[in-house]
C-alpha cells in the first residue's frame, strides 16, 4: 500500500488528442525521450480488432504543465481486459513519486469514469513502486538495454567496441559479406521471401516465439520513412537481417534474424555496423539494442554478450507493473494464471511420467516371462 503522504493527491488535467496534435506537441521538448511506441506514428502498426484496439493519445498537465504524455492500448482477453502503456508513458518533468502518484490516480479515474471500457488493471512502467502497484501478470517490456552514442566520429566509434568486435568486422570484410539496405518499395517481397525463414531458425534455436511474416511487414509499409531493413549477403545468398527503427533522433535495433551459415563469416558484426553508420549520417544521436539480461529476464543472457561488444552504456529503465482496478478479482485472475503457468504443466509433466512408467513397467514385465 502506497504510504498516506502519497494518496493525498489531487488529479492531473487530462487532453485527448490526435496524431498531428500530439506530434506538434512533443516536438516543443526535443530533449525528452519520447519512444516510438508512445507516438502517433506507432499506432498505425497496430491492426484493431477484438483483442487489442487504441484507447487514444494523451496528455496530462499541472496548473497548463505538460506532465507526461501517453498512448493507451485496450487489450481483450480472457477473463480481463486491461489498459496498456507500451513502453511508457513519457515524462516532461521530475519523475517523483508524488507526481507519479498523481499520474496513476488520473488514469485509474479515466478508466473507471468512461462506460466504453472496462479495465480489470493499468499496465505501464514505474520508476516509483512505493506508490503502491503490483508485479506485472505477465512479462512487460525489457527492464535494461544496451545504447550506443552515434554522435562520436566513425573513427571514434569503431575504437569504442570491444576487440572482438572489431576483428570480426574484418573477418567479415575479408569473407566477402554484403550489406544492403532494401528500399520501402521491395520490403515485404523480400522479407516474406528471404528474411521470414531465417526468423524462424533463429527462433528455433534460440527458443523463441517469433511473430507471423505480416506483423514485421506491416512493420516496415506502415513506417517506411521511421524504419530500415538492412541485409547481409554471403555470395548471393542473405544470411543475417536486422529491422531498425528511427524517432526524434533516437535509433532502435528492434529486430534480427541469423542463420547458422551467418556465424561462419560474422555477418551480424559487419551489418550491424554499417547499420550505425547509415544511422549515424541520418542524424540519429543514439541507438538502443533492446533487452540485455536482468533479474526478470535471464533468458536474455546469449543476447547480452553479443550487445555488449558494442558499448560499455547500460541503461536501466522502469520497471513494468500492474495497477489493479478491482483487487479481489486482480487476485482470482493472478491465482489461475500462476496455476495455468505452473501447477498444470506440473501435472501434465507428472501425467506423462507416470504414464511412460507404467509402459517401461509393462514391457519390462513380457521381457521377463511375466
Amino acid at each position: 500500500m502506497a504510504p498516506t503522504s502519497l494518496l493525498e493527491t489531487s488529479l492531473l488535467t487530462v487532453r485527448k488528442l490526435n496524431g498531428p496534435e500530439f506530434e506538434n506537441l512533443v516536438a516543443a521538448y526535443p530533449e525528452v525521450d519520447v519512444p516510438i511506441e508512445q507516438s502517433s506514428h506507432w499506432l498505425k502498426t497496430e491492426e484493431s480488432g477484438p483483442a487489442r484496439r487504441s484507447y487514444g493519445l494523451f496528455a496530462y498537465y499541472d496548473d497548463g504543465i505538460l506532465v507526461a504524455t501517453a498512448s493507451l492500448m485496450v487489450f481483450t482477453r480472457r477473463l480481463r481486459q486491461s489498459l496498456v502503456a507500451i513502453n511508457g508513458p513519457a515524462w516532461f518533468v521530475l519523475r517523483s513519486p508524488k507526481m507519479e502518484r498523481r499520474l496513476v490516480e488520473t488514469m485509474k479515474d479515466q478508466a473507471r469514469t468512461d462506460p466504453d471500457i472496462d479495465p480489470l488493471y493499468i499496465r505501464l512502467q514505474v520508476a516509483n513502486p512505493q506508490i503502491g502497484v503490483h508485479k506485472a501478470l505477465e512479462a512487460g517490456w525489457y527492464e535494461r538495454e544496451i545504447v550506443v552514442d552515434l554522435t562520436p566520429t566513425e573513427d571514434e566509434l569503431l575504437k569504442s567496441f570491444r576487440a572482438n568486435a572489431r576483428q570480426s568486422i574484418r573477418k567479415a570484410t575479408k569473407a566477402g559479406v554484403d550489406v544492403q539496405f532494401i528500399e520501402p518499395e521491395h520490403r515485404q517481397e523480400v522479407f516474406a521471401r528471404d528474411l521470414y525463414p531465417i526468423l524462424a531458425e533463429t527462433a528455433d534455436r534460440a527458443d523463441f516465439a517469433a511473430f507471423e511474416s505480416g506483423y514485421y511487414e506491416r512493420l516496415l509499409a506502415q513506417l517506411p520513412d521511421l524504419t530500415r531493413l538492412a541485409v547481409a549477403y554471403h555470395n548471393g545468398t542473405a544470411v543475417s537481417w536486422l529491422i531498425t527503427t528511427e524517432y526524434r533522433g533516437r535509433a532502435v535495433y528492434y529486430f534480427a534474424g541469423s542463420s547458422f551459415a551467418a556465424r561462419g563469416v560474422y555477418a551480424p558484426y559487419i551489418l550491424l555496423w554499417e547499420t550505425f553508420r547509415v544511422l549515424k549520417e541520418a542524424g540519429n544521436r543514439s541507438c538502443g539494442l533492446t533487452g540485455i539480461v536482468s533479474e526478470s529476464y535471464p533468458q536474455l543472457a546469449n543476447v547480452t554478450t553479443f550487445k555488449r561488444n558494442w558499448s560499455k552504456n547500460e541503461v536501466d529503465l522502469p520497471v513494468t507493473y500492474d495497477i489493479p482496478l478491482d483487487i479481489r478479482k486482480y487476485a482470482v485472475v493472478g491465482m489461475y494464471l500462476k496455476a495455468r503457468r505452473e501447477v498444470i504443466p506440473r501435472l501434465v509433466e507428472g501425467a506423462r511420467k507416470l504414464k511412460d512408467g507404467g509402459i517401461r513397467k509393462f514391457k519390462g514385465g513380457i521381457a521377463d516371462g511375466g
